[in-house]
């Protein structure tokens, strides 16, 4: 494993983690959520379950998280999350090992980064798993964690973790991209999972997504799971969800 510091659009570091096959099957980026890291236990077992299947692996930390990566979680947003996705791609694609079209796995934020990216790109996505994924701003709002929004317009933030204050505007940010206007662009094979127990990206909005999506899919609800997945039962059962459908792609 590599660990490569790079530079995004706004010249700032980027970190990333780097798992080469040499003779590989194919290529997978993988991509954590909001305030997330690369090395995250469900982070990793998607990238285990790529690089088992004899895929070279790219795994980083966004900016703007509690990485290792430049920025502040205060100022994290949709749309910076995927403009560093592009940018690690971009890098990828001048390396002897890039190929296209290749594969993209995210969590939550991630989810919607790694979805958008394939609906302006699809021809370059070979498959897609949008795990746990943000769907769009409009079903966020619907949501337990944001049902107090107007008072947190009035203060200025959504949340504080690790002593940093996530700023109202990532919500207005996020308002700006809904996947399902963009879903059948999706027609690459998409593997989708969400915990029984997800009150930030529920069931019922996956089911949303996955209803709109035109292609080969599958939809798994992982049973007394929430929206991050820590427990080894949980972690052993979407490793093995995803080795499965690895082999269909």
């Amino acid at each position: 494993m590599e660990k490569i510091i790079i530079k995004n659009r706004k010249n700032q570091n980027i970190v990333v983690l780097l798992e080469r096959q040499e003779n590989q099957k194919g290529l997978a980026f993988v991509m954590h959520g909001l305030s997330g890291r690369k090395e995250e236990l469900h982070i990793a077992a998607f990238a285990k379950a790529f690089y088992d299947s004899k895929y070279t692996v790219v795994r980083f930390d966004t900016t703007n998280t509690f990485g290792e990566s430049d920025g502040t979680y205060a100022d994290a947003t949709v749309t910076n999350y995927f403009e560093d996705l592009e940018d690690v791609i971009k890098w990828a694609s001048e390396n002897s090992w890039y190929e296209e079209p290749f594969c993209l796995a995210g969590h939550s934020l991630g989810g919607i980064c790694t979805a958008y990216f394939a609906e302006k790109y699809p021809e370059k996505v070979k498959a897609l798993a949008p795990i746990s994924t943000v769907i769009s701003g409009k079903l966020s709002i619907t949501t337990p964690k944001y049902k107090n929004a107007e008072e947190m317009k009035e203060r200025g933030w959504i949340q504080e973790k690790n002593g940093v204050k996530l700023k109202y505007k990532h919500l207005e940010d996020r308002f700006n991209y809904d996947l399902i206007e963009g879903a059948d662009k999706l027609t690459m094979s998409v593997l989708m999972m969400v915990g029984e127990l997800d009150e930030g990206t529920p069931p019922k909005h996956q089911q949303i997504l996955f209803d709109s999506l035109p292609g080969k899919k599958e939809l798994h609800i992982i049973k007394g799971a929430e929206h991050v997945f820590r427990d080894k039962v949980h972690l052993d059962e979407i490793r093995e969800i995803f080795l499965k459908w690895i082999e269909t792609i």
